[in-house]
């Protein structure tokens, strides 16, 4: 029993260590990724609408956003027509 809790602690002091942190491309990835969900969350408050009108506003705003922070554009949901 006490072999058992030794080697429990053991692996939680390995993975508590150094070898779970992220690497600098990754923190970078999940940092764009939270400005490109505010940039979303902008466009979706200033054209709240479910209309043809909207869609294309908010899509317009989303991209500017994108592009004014130095990040890429979304990929569009459906081929255009």
């Amino acid at each position: 029993m006490v072999r058992v809790g030794a080697v429990v602690i053991a692996v939680l002091i390995f993975f508590a260590s150094g070898s779970a942190h992220a690497s600098g491309a990754g923190t970078a990835a999940i940092k764009n990724w939270g400005v490109m969900d505010q940039c979303a969350r902008e466009a979706q408050a200033a054209y709240p609408d479910y209309t043809a009108e909207a869609y294309a506003k908010r899509d317009a705003k989303l991209k500017t956003c994108l592009a004014g922070k130095d990040l890429p554009p979304r990929a569009p949901l459906a081929p255009p027509n």
